[in-house]
């Protein structure tokens, strides 16, 4: 299973949606094969067309922020003594994290199809903040749909996806999180597919919805490539780019401009979610060997009990848990451009509370899985080798949860 150097990775897919072959597709029902035909073909149309792109760079630029700051985190790199530490801080974009790329076009694409509503779905609730955010900005009627259990432990951001005129419907079904209310956001589409467009949150989902996120995150990865040049001069010849993977749309989005450097100068390493030391549960199926299977409606990797049935995951990171993870990833595992293994909640907790002791930084539980393999493997490594960390979300959203793990003095950190 080879990457072709010469084409986007969102287009190496196969007639049938297939990445590699075995990764992606469209197990979809009946009646949405046509609005997704119709998608497709739109979606084809606009990454190509010049005024869409314009207004996307313009919306980008003015208001999303872009670009985000490109860092070296001093007092962490002289802590650990080996590789730099960089930050490609994303959580500096309008509303705190790197959904708002992909809600930005959703919602661009949804006033070129003619649609009045959107509908999403939300785990860590940056994705339904950040599509509330959008769909107010232009003009459409918003509908996300989240986990019971992710309402609680996230009500930082429902309270401000309702602020921003958004219905937040609670999904009480299954595990109460992220893979149920993708469910749920789906089946509602199916039957309003004529009126309202839908926006995936990551990049999972039918073989379009993989695309449209993946184009639209790798507005990260345009930027740092520019930004590490005009820093460095080059490509640095050691260069490891850290992300933390749940469905994976951050992670490609900051990997996507590197694709065709030889993995031994451009190392991708993805950091799942291992879930709490003591729980044989957890949000890691590249990490642990899952199987593959069908999730929403495309064929990846997935956690599956003996039967075949999708288990229930479990991480203190809303964000992170997630079953299953994006065809994409899945590719690049079975094509070894990418490396990928897990931190436990405990890691994740612990590299919190380093990075935001020795920087001015406040990423969030989901970025803290990638700080804790830097953390891990930086000091193992020679002052020439540059490790740069995405760091995604702020811990705005996170605070409830850092008061109760880690005490009353982290719960307004930075």
């Amino acid at each position: 299973m080879k990457i072709k150097k010469n084409m986007p990775l969102i287009d190496q897919h196969n007639k049938s949606g297939f990445w590699g072959g075995k990764f992606g597709g469209n197990f979809i029902p009946e009646t949405l094969k046509k609005p997704v035909e119709d998608l497709e073909i739109l979606f084809s149309k606009l990454r190509n067309n010049k005024s869409f792109i314009f207004e996307r760079d313009n919306y980008f630029k003015n208001w999303v922020g872009s670009p985000t700051r490109f860092i070296k985190l001093e007092n962490l790199t002289n802590h650990l003594r080996g590789a730099q530490i960089w930050s490609k801080v994303v959580s500096d974009a309008n509303g705190g994290a790197h959904k708002i790329y992909n809600a930005t076009v959703h919602c661009l694409i949804a006033k070129r199809a003619g649609k009045k509503y959107i509908v999403g779905d939300t785990g860590a609730g940056y994705a339904g903040k950040m599509l509330s955010m959008a769909a107010k900005k232009f003009g459409l009627k918003c509908k996300i749909f989240m986990g019971a259990k992710d309402i609680k432990r996230q009500g930082p951001n429902v309270r401000a996806m309702k602020k921003n005129l958004a219905e937040v419907v609670p999904v009480y079904t299954g595990s109460q999180t992220l893979v149920d209310a993708v469910s749920e956001c789906m089946r509602y589409w199916v039957s309003n597919c004529d009126t309202t467009h839908m926006c995936v949150g990551s990049t999972v989902g039918p073989n379009i919805f993989v695309k449209i996120c993946g184009w639209s995150t790798s507005q990260i990865s345009r930027e740092l490539c520019i930004q590490i040049k005009e820093e460095f001069g080059k490509i640095p010849k050691k260069l490891k780019l850290i992300n933390c993977v749940g469905g994976g749309s951050s992670s490609f989005g900051f990997w996507n401009e590197f694709m065709h450097y030889d993995k031994k100068k451009v190392e991708f390493i993805g950091v799942e979610a291992g879930g709490p030391k003591k729980s044989k549960r957890h949000a890691a199926p590249l990490t642990y060997g899952s199987k593959i299977g069908v999730l929403h409606g495309a064929m990846q990797y997935v956690n599956q009990d003996k039967m075949g049935q999708i288990e229930e995951t479990k991480s203190i990171s809303a964000g992170l848990d997630y079953p299953g993870v994006s065809p994409l990833h899945c590719f690049l595992k079975d094509a070894k451009r990418a490396r990928y293994t897990a931190a436990t909640d405990e890691d994740a907790l612990k590299a919190y509370q380093l990075v935001t002791k020795y920087e001015n930084l406040n990423p969030s539980l989901e970025p803290s899985h990638a700080f804790a393999e830097a953390i891990k493997i930086a000091p193992k490594l020679s002052n020439d080798t540059i490790i740069i960390v995405n760091s995604c979300g702020d811990a705005k959203k996170d605070r409830d949860i850092l008061r109760k793990k880690l005490g009353k003095k982290y719960e307004n950190s930075n």
